[in-house]
């Protein structure tokens, strides 16, 4: 069963490029309009007079930054200004940090914790009644295929990333007699700008990377199987790895994972 975007509301974080801008994009090509929130005021600005024109929806930026703990409120509260309420939520915004625990930084560790845990968790809690009661639409949480397995020099994104995909396939669960369409995305190296953050890139001449728009393309794809999954690994090495983590004994996968990301 196809969803219907057309006439609803979507609420894309981390919407100023990649993953973020690309469902923003797929959005409102099909009809939705979009309230875009991220750090980047200028970018948001671009988007949304972008979108909005190209598409004949209503885009609306809110320029925030989400990593302190009062962002889901604030979020609500710039909603209620403009009379805006959503069908739809894709938690997209965090990033992640490479290197030993023992060497990172204390305050950009919590800053990351805050965004990848924290407000995902807050702004799911704060629009979950919204969602259930339209019935219509989707929540979609980034996760990455680093949630299926520990990750040794990235081992707080990785950690966060089994928070978000163990949430989300709960309240998949949850909320399944409700119509929502609740699902966790995990994809692996995508061409984004995570790795500018995060340090580390694979080679792109690889074939390693996935673009946002075969993510995007996958996920809308799994939101129009209403009873399909509630999380997939984009990407069919992706998946392979994800699938081969849960078989494996957990030293071998702990010590594969240290040798990739050394």
């Amino acid at each position: 069963m196809t969803m219907t975007y057309r006439g609803t509301t979507a609420l894309i974080t981390g919407a100023s490029a990649g993953l973020g801008e690309e469902f923003a994009e797929e959005l409102a090509a099909r009809g939705a309009d979009v309230v875009l929130v991220a750090r980047r005021a200028d970018r948001l600005d671009d988007l949304a007079d972008r979108l909005g024109t190209e598409y004949g929806v209503t885009a609306t930026a809110v320029a925030m930054d989400l990593a302190t703990p009062d962002a889901a409120a604030s979020v609500r509260a710039a909603l209620v200004d403009r009379g805006l309420t959503i069908q739809t939520l894709i938690n997209n915004a965090g990033f992640g940090m490479r290197g030993a625990l023992l060497e990172a930084d204390p305050e950009r560790t919590a800053q990351m914790v805050q965004l990848n845990i924290g407000t995902l968790t807050a702004l799911t809690r704060e629009f979950l009644p919204d969602l259930v009661s339209a019935g219509t639409g989707a929540l979609v949480n980034i996760a990455s295929v680093a949630a299926y397995q520990p990750c040794p020099n990235m081992a707080v994104y990785g950690a966060t990333k089994a928070y978000v995909l163990s949430l989300t396939e709960a309240l998949a669960y949850e909320t399944r007699r409700s119509g929502l369409r609740v699902l966790a995305v995990s994809p692996g190296a995508t061409a984004t700008e995570f790795f500018d953050v995060a340090g580390g890139a694979p080679d792109a001449a690889s074939g390693r990377f996935q673009t946002p728009q075969q993510v995007v393309a996958r996920t809308l794809r799994e939101l129009d199987r209403r009873h399909g999954p509630a999380s997939f690994a984009s990407g069919r090495v992706n998946a392979i790895t994800a699938k081969v983590a849960g078989i494996l004994p957990r030293r071998l996968v702990l010590a594969a994972g240290g040798r990739v990301l050394r």
